[in-house]
């Protein structure tokens, strides 16, 4: 699958931008702040419906005054001989939209599943050295692709934790009994129908990955170290964190989604004191985490800035090897983000190796040459919001 035109309008600094693209390595170069990685950003947008950059969709509408309402991804895709034209309205004051080769969508969430991405950008080291969260949006992105419509899970387990911890606060302010935690029941079982499945498939997802993971981190690394990824839950084990961290959570195994529903159920029953004490929901999978390791130790807080690159790297590669085997699209696009200038000559001759025969790969850099010279590419320069071919 490839991306042959990308159409902007009020996106980033784009007030409008038409781009074409072509089947194997596209390279946009040009200095920094010039509105490369905003093109990429777009296409990736349409795959997952979220940004590699920040939170939320706002910041991509176009910051100008009076106020813009409206920016629009606009994507021709090619798969199989055949073309999809994909169009995403991002809304400032009503709801955002979608059309599928110009009929409407139902939802949102129906465009994904026509555009694959894999990003590799330099805040992947964050997936390594920082917070769980980072290594659950890792995770979620890449289930959401696989299976697209766990983007709807997601949307309904959120709707209901924050219904349920909005019943939690109520009920430590005015410490409400009988009727009000007969409702917080309610609310529980719709809390275990979604984070009983997102654990599940978070777990299932982990084990295809794993032997990819090896293998991509064998190549890019040519190191003995074997990396491991195991998912950490909150529904296991006796304690529950105070805050966003794995410490005191318990490695779970189970993908069956039954038996994760029992284990987050009990968890609750558990932890129901505390939660009523704090306000807030205190187990599920929004406290989960996943657990790299090279070898037996931790890979964050072990590895040195070397091995956490190629870690973060293999991740990546092995997201590709499993997105070309599990959809329907074949090669995801594969996105590098500023990365060649992050990485010495070894791996950078090594990631070229790997991915040059990928259908289709964007590169974007501010200085060509620090690309493999391997990777021959069509050169797209870009200078203040402008395309224009090399």
């Amino acid at each position: 699958m490839f991306v042959k035109h990308l159409s902007l309008a009020n996106f980033r600094n784009y007030e409008t931008a038409e781009v074409s693209f072509e089947p194997g390595v596209n390279l946009l170069v040009g200095p920094n702040g010039q509105g490369k990685t905003n093109l990429v950003e777009a296409i990736r947008y349409l795959s997952t419906l979220s940004s590699h950059r920040v939170a939320g969709y706002l910041p991509l509408i176009r910051n100008a005054q009076p106020p813009i309402a409206q920016a629009i991804i606009r994507a021709l895709a090619h798969h199989d001989g055949r073309d999809a034209l994909l169009e995403l309205e991002l809304n400032r004051d009503s709801q955002n939209r979608a059309r599928i080769n110009k009929a409407n969508a139902t939802r949102v969430r129906d465009i994904l599943g026509y555009v694959n991405t894999v990003t590799f950008a330099p805040e992947d080291l964050d997936i390594i050295k920082k917070d769980p969260s980072n290594r659950r949006a890792f995770i979620d992105e890449l289930l959401v692709q696989v299976s697209p419509r766990f983007a709807g899970v997601f949307t309904d387990y959120e709707r209901v934790l924050k219904q349920r911890n909005t019943l939690l606060r109520t009920a430590r302010q005015t410490g409400a009994k009988g009727t009000s935690l007969s409702t917080l029941d309610a609310w529980d079982e719709s809390l275990i129908k979604f984070g009983s499945e997102i654990v599940a498939a978070r777990v299932a997802l982990v084990e295809r990955i794993r032997p990819l993971l090896t293998e991509a981190y064998q190549a890019i690394a040519i190191a003995n170290n074997e990396p491991r990824v195991l998912v950490k839950s909150s529904l296991l084990g006796a304690s529950v964190s105070e805050d966003d961290d794995a410490e005191g959570l318990e490695y779970i195994e189970s993908a069956d989604t039954a038996e994760v529903a029992e284990q987050y159920r009990a968890k609750l029953q558990a932890v129901r004191g505390k939660e009523l004490e704090r306000g807030i929901t205190m187990v599920g999978p929004h406290r989960d985490d996943l657990v790299l390791l090279l070898s037996t130790l931790p890979a964050k807080g072990y590895a040195s800035h070397g091995e956490s690159w190629s870690f973060a790297l293999a991740l990546r590669l092995a997201s590709i090897n499993l997105l070309r085997g599990e959809t329907r699209s074949g090669d995801p696009v594969l996105i590098l983000d500023d990365v060649f200038a992050e990485l010495d000559a070894g791996r950078r001759a090594r990631l070229a190796e790997l991915v040059a025969g990928n259908e289709q790969v964007l590169i974007t850099a501010a200085v060509g040459e620090d690309v493999p010279e391997q990777l021959k590419a069509r050169v797209l320069n870009v200078k203040a919001g402008v395309v224009t071919n090399g």
